[in-house]
């Protein structure tokens, strides 16, 4: 009986023992639950502070980092966030030195990789030695993948959603318990809220810049400003309010089919010295000739792109290349470049394509405004023009006498052709003044073909310096170079069969010397030109003193006649 007591004593002691070490057990099972609940607690309480601090993304996601790093107590830790079109991973923060340079840069395609594939499958990896021989693995080299044994990889869910992917990881074997995976998990939930409110931010934030820029582009362009001034604001306004490095303006040259720079916003002037493109010819040729957006993540690696040259010395990453459209008419194109890769999102390729448009109808606006202030002026040049030869054909008709009228027609035609020769020139070119070593050209020439007599062998040319006068001079230094030319060949050549005759154009520091050198008969010992009373002498005088303030001189120099005009620069 005595025995049976004792067995059962020793029984009984030994089940409190295994229900003492049960309770043990448990109690530090509950000590370590409630050191992962106290560590998850200060863990999501630095997190709600941080992001209680700050409010743009690049600013919360690198604390993040460091918490996930301290919490999990790991060498490594990794954030990638979703780009806006939710098609790539982009790698947002880093605690490795060596790796921060590639934060923004480095990407990853939705399952490519480890990363890739907790992304696409919204669960977290988990791996104690050897990352490297999973499947899923794929080896970055910036990452410095090779140094690493285990990773622990944890999805960012936002309302069944992933917006992204924390990783940690340590140098030697690690085998991740499953608190520290709730804990990363629960830091990854809290931090996708912050994510996303942040963005939300962001977004006003954008949308407000967006509606801002369009409205003070509007206000440029309908403002009354000359052309180039429209051009020139609109592309500044675009870069300063959407933080652009560089934005360029082409438009369409029609006549010879190429994209000419107009405007460009940037520091460094090197970026207006581009040449022309083709339609067709590099991104913005192809944006014009398809009539779409097209953008480029990185030119400087875009086989596309004309200047990749120039992209490197500057830095230039993104690309969106947004065509100027008037009436389904393609008239130009708006370059806008990053410093960083980015991803244009549809909002802001929507607000470009909305500013090109505006750009495109100022254009057409400011093109007709200048076609019609052309016209008028035109009208008015004709009306001067026509009072001008009226003028000159009255004083032909004084001057006459018993000429025949062959001759005094020819003449006549004469005066009108240099009247002509500057307004041809005008039409041709793109500003408003006149190369007067062109008009010269083009007298001597008409002169040669006129005026020369078969028997007559003389030598005509041109030289010096391309002077460029206003209209209104020109017109003027016309009709007085016609005059010396044609003197030259009918007096200086009644005699002489064999000579030459120089036009020779010269620039002074304070006026312009205008000469017409014959080799032919000398003038009379006893000629005055300021008392002959020939025609051409007298236009020659009135248009010297009336219109250019100069002065006229005939001398005998050596062997050659000089005819000079001299007149000061205005």
């Amino acid at each position: 009986m005595q025995k049976a007591t004792t067995e059962e004593l020793e029984r009984l002691l030994e089940r409190r023992e295994h229900e003492l070490a049960d309770a043990r057990q448990r109690i530090r099972q509950l000590e370590e639950a409630l050191d992962a609940r106290a560590s998850e607690a200060a863990a999501l309480r630095r997190i709600s502070e941080a992001t209680g601090q700050v409010v743009t993304t690049d600013d919360i996601l690198p604390l993040i980092a460091e918490i996930a790093l301290e919490v999990t107590d790991t060498e490594s830790a990794l954030v990638y966030l979703f780009n806006d079109a939710h098609d790539t991973l982009v790698l947002r923060a880093a605690t490795d030195e060596q790796i921060k340079p590639q934060v923004g840069k480095l990407r990853l395609k939705i399952g490519e990789g480890i990363t890739g594939w907790v992304a696409r499958e919204k669960k977290h990896v988990a791996l104690t030695s050897e990352a490297w021989s999973d499947e899923r693995f794929k080896f970055l080299p910036d990452l410095n993948e090779d140094r690493y044994q285990s990773i622990l990889s944890v999805p960012l869910i936002w309302r069944e959603e992933c917006i992204g992917v924390v990783n940690v990881r340590t140098q030697a074997p690690h085998a991740y318990t499953k608190t520290q995976v709730q804990l990363l998990s629960a830091i990854a939930s809290q931090v996708a809220g912050a994510i996303q409110a942040s963005r939300k931010v962001r977004n006003a934030e954008k949308s407000a810049t967006h509606l801002s820029t369009v409205a003070e582009v509007s206000r440029t362009i309908t403002s009354n400003l000359y052309l180039e001034e429209i051009l020139q604001l609109a592309v500044a306004a675009t870069a300063q309010t959407l933080n652009f490095k560089i934005v360029a303006l082409r438009l369409v040259d029609e006549e010879k089919q190429q994209l000419v720079v107009k405007a460009v916003h940037a520091v460094s002037k090197d970026y207006a010295r581009r040449p022309p493109l083709h339609i067709g010819e590099g991104l913005a040729g192809k944006a014009v000739e398809t009539g779409k957006v097209i953008t480029v993540l990185d030119v400087k690696k875009s086989l596309d792109y004309k200047f990749g040259d120039i992209a490197r010395e500057q830095n230039l990453t993104s690309l969106a290349c947004v065509p100027l459209k008037v009436r389904d008419r393609v008239i130009g194109v708006l370059n806008c470049y990053t410093d960083r890769p980015h991803d244009f999102t549809e909002d802001e390729l929507n607000v470009l394509s909305t500013l090109g448009n505006q750009v495109a109808v100022a254009i057409e606006n400011a093109k007709l405004m200048v076609k019609g202030a052309l016209l008028q002026e035109m009208h008015h040049r004709v009306k001067n023009n026509l009072q001008q030869i009226a003028s000159l054909l009255r004083l032909q008709k004084h001057y006459a006498g018993d000429r025949p009228a062959t001759e005094v027609l020819e003449e006549s035609i004469g005066r009108v052709m240099a009247v002509s020769a500057v307004h041809e020139l005008l039409s041709r070119e793109d500003l408003d003044t006149i190369s007067i070593r062109k008009i010269a050209e083009h007298i001597v020439q008409a002169t040669k073909q006129s005026l020369t007599l078969p028997n007559k062998r003389i030598d005509f040319r041109v030289e010096g310096p391309d002077l460029r006068l206003s209209s209104h001079q020109a017109n003027s230094v016309a009709l007085i170079l016609n005059e010396m030319v044609q003197n030259a060949v009918e007096h200086g050549f009644k005699i002489t069969d064999d000579g030459s005759i120089l036009v020779r154009l010269m620039e002074k520091p304070e006026d312009w010397l205008l000469e017409v050198r014959n080799t032919g008969d000398s003038p009379r010992p006893d000629f005055n030109p300021d008392k002959h009373h020939d025609l051409g002498l007298q236009i020659i005088q009135g248009l010297v003193r009336g219109d250019l303030q100069g002065e006229f001189k005939l001398i005998r120099d050596g062997e050659e006649t000089v005819a000079s005009i001299r007149w000061p620069k205005t």
